[in-house]
């Protein structure tokens, strides 16, 4: 059951609201917390729903970009802290692991987030739908409200299995909201809108969560040879560079200097121009990068390697 089996408090059966994908937990999240006028605020580059789905409910959005580090991708903590003094907001989209940039936020970063959404009273809709991906073997998912006191009251969870066992169509996922007021206000944002998971979906749900615990090993054990193979090839095309992964099935590349060099506009049509569909950073706040997919078996990986070095050359 992974994050929710080793949770350090029990989650409780009516706390759970289900729901048949992950971004329909964002979009309703954006309608059930704050006030028309109130932004919703995240971190860029992020996966393109958390950016869409404040457009749905027709509220502000108030982003922050993530910085490209010499190790890794970080929280840019004091450009956040000015962003929300500058703009009132009441939900924060938290993207934990992140896609795109495949970071697992520790556990220092989790306590300024906390702190963040404290200081400036913020209702967190934590997207963890990817953490039973963790390749990194030095560290652990940690649901994010069960970081610090009273901040599950202030928290909702999102969570599936569709990510990690593949079966997005199947449409079974969850939020975990502890604090029945906003369950309820939640509950009402979902009314006539939503529908509940079908019966297989949630048939699958269960036998992921309970009996394929070994079948997980062993795909995180193939997903970690996957990106050491990405990470070896990127870092020999001349052009691109990236970040390990430490979680996620994702790669987040930087094409900037190869746009540059090359005079590419578009990014995601030169690619694919070599046989290649990566997805265009632009659609995740942030241009000049890409996203590769690598949660594929290892020769069509190797041979989608093959084409991005032709595509650089």
């Amino acid at each position: 059951m992974g994050a929710l089996r080793r949770a350090r408090h029990p989650i409780e059966a009516e706390w759970i609201v289900w729901l048949p994908g992950l971004v329909s937990g964002l979009n309703v999240a954006a309608r059930a917390v704050g006030e028309a006028q109130d932004a919703v605020f995240t971190a860029t580059p992020v996966y393109p729903p958390f950016l869409s789905a404040p457009r749905h409910a027709g509220r502000p959005l108030l982003t922050v970009p993530l910085v490209k580090g010499a190790q890794r991708w970080e929280w840019d903590f004091a450009a956040a802290e000015a962003a929300l003094l500058r703009q009132k907001a009441k939900l924060f989209l938290l993207c934990h692991p992140h896609n795109p940039v495949g970071r697992l936020w520790d556990e220092a970063e989790l306590a300024q987030l906390a702190k963040l959404a404290r200081r400036h009273d913020l209702i967190v809709c934590s997207d963890e739908i990817h953490n039973g991906l963790i390749l990194s073997p030095l560290h652990q998912h940690r649901l994010f409200a069960t970081f610090a006191p009273g901040l599950a009251e202030r928290t909702i969870t999102l969570m599936a299995p569709s990510k990690t066992f593949n079966i997005p169509g199947l449409g079974a996922a969850f939020a975990v909201i502890p604090e029945a007021g906003l369950r309820q206000r939640f509950r009402r944002a979902m009314a006539g809108i939503v529908p509940q998971p079908n019966l297989l979906g949630m048939a699958a749900l269960e036998a992921a969560f309970i009996a394929c615990d070994d079948w997980q090993a062993a795909l995180l054990d193939y997903l970690r040879g996957n990106a050491a193979r990405v990470e070896a090839a990127v870092a020999q095309i001349p052009g691109l560079s990236m970040h390990p992964v430490e979680a996620t099935y994702l790669a987040w590349i930087d094409a900037r200097e190869l746009a540059a060099g090359h005079g590419i506009d578009d990014l995601s049509r030169h690619f694919e121009a070599h046989g290649l569909g990566l997805s265009d950073g632009a659609a995740f706040g942030m241009s000049g990068f890409v996203r590769l997919n690598f949660g594929t078996r290892r020769a069509l990986l190797d041979e989608a390697l093959r084409r991005l070095a032709a595509a650089c050359g």
